[in-house]
């Protein structure tokens, strides 16, 4: 049985450590909306805390129709007028898992 040096050892554990690290700290996309007066505002961002700038956030009736769409600004927030049918929101980030909030979902901020 061949004996490893401790230098080479700890080398390559820190090497193994480092390539399955990146799956530790994944992160999933997040959204929250709320009612400003006749407004619907949403803020996207990830789990990480990190934002969510330029993203396109749809907004569709209840018989999958697109209504509107909008992206989201330097803040990660956008904004649409508050439609008279009963709507959902889309943050497709391009994971596996897009975020939809249902309007019954939403509550004045």
């Amino acid at each position: 049985m061949t004996k490893m040096p401790i230098k080479s050892a700890l080398l390559a554990l820190s090497l193994m450590t480092g390539l399955f690290s990146g799956t530790a700290s994944a992160h999933f996309p997040l959204m929250i909306c709320w009612f400003e007066s006749d407004k619907v505002a949403c803020e996207a961002g990830y789990s990480d805390a990190s934002t969510a700038i330029d993203y396109a956030v749809n907004m569709y009736d209840y018989d999958d129709n697109l209504i509107a769409k909008a992206v989201t600004d330097k803040r990660s927030i956008v904004e649409f007028n508050k439609p008279d049918t009963d709507f959902y929101l889309v943050f497709d980030a391009g994971h596996e898992n897009p975020v939809e909030v249902d309007v019954v979902e939403i509550s004045e901020k």
